[in-house]
């Protein structure tokens, strides 16, 4: 069955066409810094906003029109499948990713749960031998079910402890049979409502327990693929204990855990946390933990986690800036976890809405490896810490300094001189790189 029978494949048209299927910045084969744009961006659909998300909201039921919806339970579940590998094939994206229940539902019990997964993962196999979408990562979905409602790995009951711990388990027996390159942990419900009720030390440690076992298991049946944390502040749960990179990385320290562990960042949860998205991507990278991207933008007039998809050039920019000095994502990619608005329910607008973030994105890059080449921020930023390459201020960096001869020397210089930020002039010369961006492209 032909699912978006409206569509052809995608290509790319260049700028000046009028062809709204069709690409104007993403090329994947044109080189830009010695690898191809496929290469850079690792671009990847995510089967739950694409093919599972139906509009719904708590204000009004669902608006989706799909093909494959006039089915039910597994006939959906295959159905699902072969409207996914069309859509890749048409979008010609090199990944997709899932959660297990975006795949396949839930039986009436852990046993026919795993049946129904064996049955659609070996049909999702059988799709991948012919198609070159590979998956980037999966994961278990530990929050949707009400057994979930005190957490999973956090929770106060040691049987969902154990429910999650096979989920996860057969989560990881899953990424070995379908090649994926990461496998994901989100704690949905890893966090608390309420300390009245809360010991924040058992969940935590349960939590750290929780993440060994899935190392040790993954050590056990060979699986190479990197885990991948990825941190929310908040929703469902008030807080939520992976609450962005930086808290994560300490909960990893703590545990011993640093080494086996990167981050897949979404920009909306870092607008969540109250941080840039670009703050949360260099955090990761200067300690070594940058590992993929959940490619989407927050709305900052909303306070919840909206999943639009990207269309913020000078947000795409300064992330592909942080994706570049990392030297790429390595196994990771830029995955578009974002779901169409609930008013743009024809087949189409999930063509539109990723053709959109894909240009977006290639856009970032191109602007991004052109800052870095002609060394805009780097030359700017070196010069404004020159202090520390010389006299008292290398002493420092180099540990020669201490508080006897940093007040010896302060006590001797009492004519401090600082110098401008210059914030304003760098955005501008962002401004000036990406509008001279648009001139320059050819078709």
């Amino acid at each position: 069955m032909i699912y978006f029978e409206n569509v052809n494949k995608i290509k790319f048209e260049g700028r000046d066409s009028k062809n709204p299927l069709s690409f104007k910045y993403y090329n994947p084969e044109e080189v830009v810094g010695g690898k191809t744009m496929e290469e850079h961006l690792r671009f990847g659909v995510s089967y739950w906003h694409t093919f599972t998300g139906d509009g719904g909201d708590p204000f009004g039921a669902s608006t989706m029109v799909r093909p494959w919806n006039y089915y039910s339970k597994m006939d959906l579940a295959k159905a699902r499948v072969e409207a996914a590998f069309e859509f890749f094939e048409k979008l010609n994206v090199p990944f997709f990713c899932f959660h297990d229940l975006d795949v396949a539902p839930e039986g009436n019990n852990l046993k026919e749960t795993y049946e129904n997964l064996d049955t659609i993962t070996a049909m999702i196999k059988d799709y991948m031998k012919t198609s070159k979408t590979k998956l980037l990562w999966n994961t278990a979905n530990a929050f949707t079910h009400p057994r979930f409602v005190h957490g999973a790995a956090t929770s106060c009951n040691a049987d969902v402890f154990a429910y999650a711990a096979a989920k996860v388990k057969k989560g990881l027996e899953i990424a070995i049979d379908l090649g994926a390159e990461n496998y994901v942990f989100w704690g949905g419900r890893e966090g608390y409502e309420t300390l009245l009720n809360t010991d924040m030390k058992l969940e935590l440690d349960n939590l750290a327990r929780f993440y060994h076992m899935a190392v040790d298991y993954a050590k056990e049946i060979g699986y190479t693929g990197q885990f991948l944390i990825e941190p929310k502040p908040k929703e469902p749960t008030k807080h939520q204990y992976d609450f962005d990179v930086a808290t994560a990385i300490a909960f990893l320290q703590t545990y011993d855990l640093q080494d086996h562990f990167k981050f897949n960042i979404e920009a909306n949860h870092a607008t969540l946390a109250g941080h840039a998205f670009e703050h949360e991507l260099r955090v990761a990278r200067i300690n070594g933990m940058l590992g993929s991207v959940d490619a989407n933008q927050g709305d900052t007039l909303l306070g919840w986690d909206t999943d639009e998809f990207p269309t913020d050039l000078y947000s795409t920019t300064l992330a592909m800036y942080e994706i570049l000095k990392n030297d790429g994502l390595g196994k990771g990619g830029l995955n578009f976890d974002a779901k169409v608005r609930r008013a743009s329910f024809e087949p189409e607008d999930l063509f539109y809405a990723h053709i959109a973030g894909m240009d977006s994105f290639a856009i970032g890059l191109k602007v991004a490896h052109k800052l870095i080449e002609d060394r805009v921020l780097d030359s700017f930023i070196e010069d404004r810490y020159r202090s520390f390459t010389e006299g008292i201020g290398l002493e420092v960096v180099e540990g020669k300094a201490n508080f006897h001869t940093l007040e010896a020397y302060a006590l001797q210089n009492d004519k401090i001189q600082n110098y401008s930020g210059r914030q304003e002039m760098l955005k501008a010369k962002i401004n000036q790189y990406l509008l001279e961006s648009f001139a320059k492209v050819t078709v």
